[in-house]
């Protein structure tokens, strides 16, 4: 999670990945902390190893589903094309993080492990949530995705008939579960409503 506004949508997708029981690891910018503290008020340690502890008493997990890692923290595996994880969504997005990829900076983890996925042609999806775009950000975003990276606008749908901001934040996290081969039924599919 990096500090672009939309805490609401990793925060969700964090939850149901969760819920299937899949090894993830986590990194969260200090300004990610910043935005999720005031979007939901909740308070999540710096330390990776509070973190961790913070997030699996929050979702009761076991040990070794979710593990938080520094964004200097070199040694986590995802800093590693030995060892990239199967796929890697930053959501949100931040515009910064988008050009940081996007140039091939690696100057953190989250940065470094982005630049991993790519060069080892793993999934990557980035959750930009911002508007409007620049000329900047389009060229950022249109040179990551000619490199295969899918760029997943947190824009939700509204054919499902939302009823609650929580309806909103399902659409987007549905479209990335999709996109991640995760089968969910956080919303009902086109053409296939409840019989309108």
């Amino acid at each position: 999670m990096s500090g672009a506004s939309g805490a609401p949508y990793g925060l969700r997708l964090l939850e149901q990945l969760v819920t299937r029981g899949r090894p993830i690891y986590l990194l969260i910018s200090r300004a990610a902390r910043l935005v999720i503290a005031a979007e939901s008020d909740l308070e999540i340690p710096a330390a990776p190893e509070a973190a961790t502890t913070w997030f699996s008493n929050r979702f009761s997990l076991p040990p070794g589903v979710l593990q938080v890692f520094g964004t200097e923290q070199w040694s986590a595996p995802v800093a590693s094309g030995s060892s990239p994880p199967a796929a890697m969504v930053i959501c949100p997005c931040s515009m910064g993080m988008v050009s940081a990829i996007a140039n091939g900076a690696s100057d953190n983890l989250m940065e470094r492990a982005a630049d991993v996925m790519i060069k080892e042609r793993r999934p990557l999806i980035l959750v930009p949530r911002e508007s409007p775009f620049s000329a900047i950000h389009l060229e950022n975003m249109l040179k990551l995705a000619r490199l295969g990276v899918t760029i997943l606008p947190a824009n939700p749908g509204f054919y499902h008939r939302p009823r609650s901001v929580q309806e909103l934040v399902d659409h987007v996290v549905g479209r990335i579960l999709d996109h991640l081969q995760i089968g969910h039924d956080l919303v009902p599919r086109w053409g296939y409503g409840d019989g309108e």
